[in-house]
Formats: structure tokens, sequence, C-alpha cells
């Protein structure tokens, strides 16, 4: 198949190309990268999709997800193993419709990311590829205490890790912090757990998002820190010259200030004593300068050289399924160019991930996991909000506003 549009970004954070098509071969690689004229005069035997004045990108990867977060769900009493399972069955393939074709799930219920893969690999279903935690772990009565193990000291950190990567987990989440600047584990907790990880050639991500948890965190050497909502910019540099990826999470938080402030409106009038009006000042109290932290310093952040991984951490009852698209939105309404912000969900998520060799960017040899966009997407950012096709491993997945998750419709 050759796939053609008018401009190339290659994935890299700086390249925009003119006049370039891509051949996928049966293999599910990108064969070549030429002009179309050059492609349809060697190749006349391939068919082509010519998508004119559209961009041609590698397809998105979501670096923080929870497929099976089944938790938030009203009537989640009625979720049996099968049933979170279908869910998160659903919640992935609902990523194809925004350009992601990957996808980093940082804690759902055990074992389902598991099995996802294994039935992706048999043919059962057709999936974004998956790199997943288990179910992430917490210290006794800290965040998320009701949903993950609760383990105390290094040694049960350690046992709790061993625990996970013989289960199947391919990285290891912490979660240290929640809405207070009281750090959840201690130093010493946080060094095993690292240590474990790296030991054992696993990579490992924590949530942080508040001081002194965040400074603890680039102590210990994580690979990825997600959220770092009130981080600084010496905790930037930091985790710039120690290799530590940042996953800042714009959308989750945002979101849940505009939640609050449009609560707080609605219930404008009612006595301070009420629950209700209680919890959400409460809240507001929190994600008002949340919001502002990432609106008022990502750029800064972003200019001291740390790796920015895209995540959209939704996990609300009827919170948008990974939007993806909306998070680099914000991305570029808070300083970078679009360019830079497709960056932080193709080639740099591969570099993390160490499949750099396999995907992240229009290259020869690499997966043919490509998205089309309508417009010049290197000028307008919301361009990633009309997707024309996404194809995974040369096979579409989706087209023209058609989900194709079946077995076959490999492009040939």
């Amino acid at each position: 198949m050759i796939i053609c549009a008018k401009y190339l970004m290659t994935g890299d954070g700086e390249t925009v190309l003119e006049g370039q098509a891509v051949l996928t071969g049966g293999d599910g690689k990108i064969k070549k990268i030429a002009p179309k004229e050059e492609l349809v005069q060697d190749f006349p035997e391939e068919e082509v999709k010519d998508y004119g004045e559209a961009t041609l990108l590698p397809g998105l990867c979501d670096m923080h997800v929870h497929l099976a977060y089944w938790y938030s769900q009203p009537d989640s009493f009625n979720y049996n193993e099968q049933m979170i399972t279908l869910y998160a069955l659903q919640h992935a393939q609902a990523a194809f419709e925004r350009g992601i074709t990957s996808v980093r799930d940082m804690s759902s219920y055990h074992g389902v990311c598991r099995s996802l893969k294994l039935a992706q690999e048999k043919g059962f279903i057709t999936i974004p590829r998956i790199t997943h935690t288990d179910t992430g772990m917490c210290m006794t009565g800290g965040h998320a205490c009701d949903e993950v193990p609760e383990v105390d000291g290094p040694w049960e950190v350690r046992k709790e890790i061993r625990k996970q990567v013989r289960d199947g987990a391919e990285w290891v989440k912490i979660l240290t912090t929640h809405r207070s600047h009281i750090p959840e584990f201690t130093q010493e907790e946080l060094n095993a757990a690292v240590d474990e990880c790296h030991r054992r050639g696993i990579k490992c991500g924590v949530h942080a998002g508040t001081n002194p948890g965040i400074q603890m965190c680039i102590d210990a050497g994580f690979d990825t820190i997600e959220h770092a909502t009130f981080m600084t910019v010496d905790h930037a540099k930091q985790m710039a010259e120690k290799g530590i990826a940042w996953t800042p999470t714009i959308m989750a938080y945002t979101l849940l200030y505009d939640i609050c402030k449009e609560n707080l409106e609605k219930n404008t009038g009612k006595p301070v004593n009420d629950p209700v009006m209680q919890k959400e000042m409460k809240d507001y109290q929190y994600f008002e300068p949340a919001y502002k932290a990432y609106r008022d310093h990502f750029k800064e952040f972003y200019d001291t050289g740390v790796t920015v991984i895209a995540g959209t951490d939704m996990v609300m009852y009827q919170s948008p399924l990974l939007p993806l698209p909306r998070e680099l939105q914000y991305m570029v309404e808070y300083g970078i160019t679009p360019v830079q912000a497709i960056q932080t969900a193709t080639s740099n998520p591969a570099k993390v991930l160490g499949v750099e060799n396999e995907r992240g960017l229009v290259k020869e040899g690499l997966d043919a996991d490509l998205l089309v966009v309508g417009g010049d997407l290197s000028k307008d950012i919301t361009c990633l909000n009309d997707v024309k096709l996404v194809t995974l491993g040369g096979k579409r997945v989706f087209e023209d506003g058609i989900r194709y998750v079946g077995t076959g419709n490999m492009f040939m």
C-alpha cells in the first residue's frame, strides 16, 4: 500500500517533509519513503491512497492510561473479571479513533492487560500495542489504598515488585503523594523500589505531584515521574540530567479543575457547611493551583530539556476516553510548537519504552504504525481531531470514521 499526504511529519520533533509518500510492506514495516511518483513507478501493483492536503505521521502513544479502571463506575458492584476485561477492551479499541496505536497502562485490574496482549497475539482481538504495569502499590493507608496492594518497608516493597514481575508486569508503578505535601513512602522505600526494578531489568514510574515527594523520587532515580504537578525548574533540570522522563497529564488536572469550577458555580448560595459544597471547595483548592501550575510553567520546564511524554490519565466516570489530542493541544497552548508536541507522543515514548528501533518515527524499517490527519499539522495541532486513517503494523484499524478491529484488512 502506498500512503500519500502533502505533509509528512517524522516524529523527531523537527522534521516536516512535503511531497513524500510511504510504502508499507507485507511484513507490517515501512518499506520505503519516497515521492509518490517514484513509488507508483517502482511499485505499480500497489494500491495508492492519496489524502491530499493532509499530514502523515507516526501513530500516537498515550503514556498514562488505565484501561481497566472500573472503580469509578456507578454500578462497580456489577463488574466481575469478565466485565472488567470487556470494559478494558472497549477502552483500548477507542484509542484508534484518536490516532493512538500504543499505550502504557499505569495500573489496571490485575492480569487484564496481560490477557489483552495475549489475545492480541493470538489474533482474537485488535488493540493498540500495550506496555503495562500490574496494579501499582502504595503504603498502608496511602493513595488509592482501596485499589492497589499496600506495602510498608523496603522488603515488602521488593517482595511486591517480585510478585508483580512474576505475574507479567513489564513496568512497576509506585504511588507516593496525593493532594498534600506529606510524602507517603520513605526515601528508603523509594530507593528500594528503584533498585529492585533496575536490577531486574524493569523500568519504574512513580505518581508524585507535590513536594518534597518529587525531589525524593528524583533522588531515588525513577525512570518516569507521573504528574509532577508542582515541580520546579530545578527539578526539571535534575530530571533532564538524570534521564528521568516527565508525564505531565495536563488534561487530567485541567478537567478536574473545570468540573470543580462548574460545580461551585452551580452550588453558589448554598451554605458553606453543606457537605457537597465543602467537598467542592476542598477539591478546588487543589485543582485550581494545579491547573495554573501547568499553564504558567509548562514551557519553562520543557525548555530545560527534560524528556516530556504525553499521557492522559482518565479515570473519572464519563470522562473522555484517551483524549490525547487535547493533551497535545494544551502543550501547544502553553508554548511549544505542534511539531514538538507530536514528539512527546511519538519518538519520546518509544525511547522511554526502549522500542525506538521498532516504532515512534516514520522511518524505513520501523513498524508501519501510521496516522493521517487532515490539514497541515505542523501549523495547527487541532488537525489531530480530523483522523483520516490509522494503521497498526500496516493493518488498517481506523479509516473514514470506521473502526476495523477484526482480522484481515492488511495493506499489501
